[in-house]
């Protein structure tokens, strides 16, 4: 008699903004099978530091603005609350677990000593805001990266057109830089800058492994070798040696196994020592291949808090604006191509938990639902136009294909009949709009998008795809699953465990996909091209030069918050050693 092959199972880990989540994911056919959710306890820290001597004092210290910072403990907290949560709730035998794979917000970047422990961690350094993680949405470094970009330029360094010609204040470069003329002292002392994705790979397999993705997409690494130590002395000679001395490290190929889990990663997680811990990876990218979106000209849209847009072509093209261009960036053997925007859902959140009326509030729990259905139900009554508004979603500042931080949110035609529900759809909208701008601008660079993938949580508001489908004039195919990225790294896993010979095969067998579940109504989308056309005159007027009013205000209100800001701290000085004396 013959019996079945056991089942073996692997682990994915989504790191996101707010929280992490485990599942547990069959390897032979990709069935999802248990999960565990563990919130950040400090989250963002992005007023005051939350966390160190001065806040467990009470007086937390105040933050410049558009800073976001956070705590490297809570993201190990994950790995020992939430994947042993998932292993209860799939009810298998931990021995049957092959492999685990985690994917991150990029770019989160954790300064370090040559071990791996973060600086935050060490006394001396606890209440300095610069030793802790700099969150992707961490835009305090515009400034610096506005100087990386001009002297890319001027020098007419090569690798500047591989990311549409502009670096991004999130990425690694630009949040180095101003950690070096920031705190210099805790830069000499940082032996390692990691991203957050190879950091916790770091802490699962003791092994520090650089991924290809981020070190390509948010490392300017390009063609095997980071910018010059003379381009960097230009910016400052103290980072000329940045990408030697606190880049530099061994580089993994997506799919592979960065090292085995360690006893003490097991003792955290309940998983077996020695199971494959695979090469870290980014949220976005690791989705693609949970769509089944492997093949050249499937944009996928990860659609949450931002939005990042990841797609494979076959060809190398400079797409103005773009994020970057990575050979091998999502999978091996194409070119991986990256745009985004840097606000979505933190967008309709924020517009929620700041702009809505009690009145709104109170009738949506009369209701029996979220504030955010209760609007869109409402909104989605009139056609298409009908509240007379225009708006921009630059409330995070714009990331592709401006690449620019310091611009700001538009509203424009309310009236003092315009409704909440109204200023809500326009919102809604705007996203859609910019979305389109992307899309555009891939196509005209020679690298049309043939299918539009949509994963994430804000694929749930069906009112919300539609507009998507009706704005780009494309069906849209969602994800067949509400835990992407994790499905996507629990995929790497098993690649790295040897299941499947690639992530292609993988991809196949584990990956998800609904196609064409939204199709373009022609009459709202001719509409919606009416408006389209007015988006783009206020895009251009106010992103490409035509009125720098939104930088001008930036800065007035650095400058008043920043001597706020000195003020404050001298008082909550004071205070503080009043307590410990």
């Amino acid at each position: 008699m013959s019996s079945a092959p056991r089942e073996t199972y692997t682990i994915g880990v989504d790191y996101g903004t707010l929280s992490g989540r485990a599942v547990v994911v069959r390897v032979s056919d990709g069935a999802e099978l248990g999960a565990g959710v563990f919130e950040y306890p400090h989250a963002v820290m992005d007023t005051t530091l939350t966390a160190g001597p001065a806040a467990d004092a009470g007086h937390p210290i105040r933050l410049a603005p558009d800073w976001a910072l956070q705590v490297p403990q809570d993201y190990v907290d994950v790995l020992k609350n939430a994947v042993p949560d998932a292993l209860a709730q799939a009810g298998i035998d931990p021995a049957d677990v092959i492999g685990i794979a985690t994917d991150f917000t990029a770019c989160t970047m954790v300064p370090t000593l040559a071990d791996g422990t973060p600086l935050n961690e060490l006394p001396e350094f606890a209440d300095r805001p610069h030793a802790y993680v700099k969150l992707w949405k961490h835009h305090s470094a515009q400034p610096h990266a506005d100087r990386i970009n001009e002297l890319a330029h001027e020098r007419r360094e090569p690798w500047i057109t591989r990311y549409g010609g502009l670096i991004s204040s999130e990425w690694e470069f630009a949040k180095g830089l101003q950690l070096l003329e920031e705190d210099p002292e805790l830069y000499q002392r940082m032996d390692h800058w990691v991203e957050a994705a190879d950091w916790i790979v770091w802490q699962l397999a003791g092994r520090y492994v650089r991924n290809a993705c981020t070190a390509g997409y948010k490392g300017i690494r390009q063609d095997g070798a980071y910018p010059s130590g003379e381009f960097l002395a230009g910016l400052n000679p103290d980072f000329a040696a940045f990408a030697d001395t606190k880049l530099a490290a061994e580089i993994g190929e997506l799919g592979d196994a960065a090292g085995t889990l360690t006893p003490e990663a097991a003792t955290w997680t309940g998983l077996p020592v020695g199971i494959a811990v695979a090469v870290g990876n980014v949220d976005a990218h690791v989705t693609a291949p949970a769509a089944q979106a492997v093949e050249p000209g499937q944009m996928v849209a990860i659609m949450g808090t931002s939005t990042c847009h990841v797609m494979n072509h076959d060809h190398l093209a400079e797409v103005p604006g773009m994020c970057g261009v990575v050979d091998g960036g999502i999978v091996s053997g194409l070119f991986g191509y990256e745009a985004g925007q840097s606000g979505v859902g933190d967008i309709f959140a924020w517009y929620v938990a700041n702009q809505v009326p009690a009145s709104v509030t109170d009738a949506a729990r009369e209701a029996g639902a979220s504030v955010h259905q209760y609007l869109t139900d409402l909104a989605y009554q009139e056609p298409v136009g009908a509240h007379g508004l225009v708006a921009l979603d630059w409330h995070s500042g714009n990331r592709s294909v401006l690449v620019d931080h310091e611009l700001s949110g538009v509203m424009l035609g309310t009236t003092l009949t315009t409704r909440p529900e109204e200023v809500y759809r326009a919102l809604l909208e705007s996203t859609a709009f910019g979305t389109r701008v992307i899309v555009e601008t891939f196509a005209a660079a020679g690298v049309p998008v043939t299918e539009f993938i949509v994963a994430g949580g804000l694929l749930k508001n069906a009112h919300l795809m539609q507009t998507y489908s009706d704005v780009l004039r494309l069906p849209i195919s969602t994800i067949a699953s509400e835990q992407g990225p994790a499905l996507g790294s629990a995929i790497h896993a098993a690649v790295a465990a040897g299941a499947y010979p690639d992530i292609h095969a993988a991809a196949t067998a584990m990956g998800k996909l609904d196609q064409a579940v939204y199709t373009p109504n022609e009459t709202d989308a001719a509409a919606y091209d009416r408006l389209y056309a007015e988006y783009v005159l206020l895009h251009d007027h106010f992103g490409r030069g035509g009125n720098d009013v939104m930088r001008r205000l930036r800065a007035l209100k650095r400058e008043a918050l920043g001597e706020a800001t000195d003020a404050a701290s001298d008082t909550e000085h004071d205070a503080l050693e009043a307590v410990t004396a």
